[in-house]
């Protein structure tokens, strides 16, 4: 088995033991954290409420749990759109949307080697929780966690979003 293999191998060994943790963390019987939390601009916002029969919404009073959907919506109509969406492009549908900016992080669309990142993963940090959300060879995969004791969403080296 070469080296990258024994890489892929490990990090998918790695993204299984993840996702049976997070899912452990986000059962049937989790509770949302309270919101501890408000918007990173400060700025007043209308606030509209999802309709029971219509399209999720982005509710800015809301918990970022109740604004999964909606993060869903945003990110899986990206991808339906077709290309290779990269992370910029996540970050600016998510801005488009109505997510704040300044609240979201992104990890590079390379690695170290300037080869392409087999998987980006993005955030929005919202209301004391944060969205999580990850694309590239294994599909799109989300979630709702709490906010790291950084004060952030993402754990390792992230991109800086200056544009």
């Amino acid at each position: 088995m070469g080296e990258r293999m024994r890489r892929v191998a490990a990090a998918a060994a790695v993204a299984v033991c993840a996702a049976v943790a997070l899912a452990a963390c986000t059962g049937p019987g989790s509770r949302d954290p309270q919101p501890t939390a408000t918007r990173a601009s400060g700025s007043p916002v209308a606030s509209p409420s999802p309709s029971a029969s219509g399209p999720p919404a982005l509710v800015y009073t809301g918990t970022a749990r109740q604004n999964l959907p909606y993060f869903d919506m945003v990110n899986q109509r990206l991808i339906a759109a077709g290309g290779s969406p990269r992370g910029r492009d996540f970050i600016d549908s998510l801005v488009t949307a109505g997510f704040v900016k300044a609240d979201m992080q992104v990890t590079p669309d390379t690695t170290s080697v300037g080869l392409a990142a087999d998987n980006i993963q993005f955030s929005v940090l919202f209301n004391g929780n944060c969205l999580i959300g990850q694309y590239g060879n294994i599909g799109y995969a989300r979630t709702v966690q709490p906010v790291l004791a950084t004060g952030r969403c993402l754990v390792g080296r992230t991109r800086a979003i200056d544009w």
